[in-house]
């Protein structure tokens, strides 16, 4: 994963720990304080949030314990890898489109960053500007020409 990736899981598990986790410690004591528990639906939607936040806890602390960090910003080179922001022209519209090829965790279509195992950057790696890259959409298939390979 990137820097940033690995940045954002660490901002996340921050907050889930040091806000969300006390919180919600409330939440459960003020429920419990209203008396009967079996019928107490507060102190179950609390329960039910509190074991949902530390399952999430845990799935960061394992994601980044196995995380191999890259710092895109010393990488270089002409052809596309992990990390590159890849500009490609779609040769039917001559629409521009720009995707940085992030961990599978960090993917965000909407912000042009692709997983590295998606359809469209496995069709990527390896390639050369002026390199022609066919991919297979859900819409049918896209040829696409390689305009630029940038890193950082």
């Amino acid at each position: 994963m990137t820097v940033a990736g690995y940045a954002a899981l660490e901002e996340e598990l921050k907050r889930r720990q040091q806000i969300e986790r006390p919180r919600i410690i409330q939440a459960i004591a003020e429920a419990r304080a209203h008396g009967d528990l079996s019928e107490n639906a507060e102190y179950h939607a609390a329960k039910e949030a509190q074991g949902h936040n530390e399952g999430r806890i845990a799935e960061i602390e394992d994601r980044m314990s196995r995380a191999e960090v890259i710092d895109v910003s010393k990488l270089s080179g002409s052809s596309v890898m992990f990390g590159a922001t890849v500009t490609l022209v779609d040769e039917d519209t001559e629409e521009e489109k720009r995707y940085q090829i992030v961990g599978e965790n960090e993917a965000d279509v909407k912000s042009g960053k692709v997983s590295i195992t998606s359809p469209i950057a496995r069709a990527l790696i390896g390639k050369k500007i002026g390199d022609t890259v066919e991919v297979n959409t859900p819409g049918g298939g896209k040829s696409y020409e390689v305009v630029n390979v940038a890193f950082g």
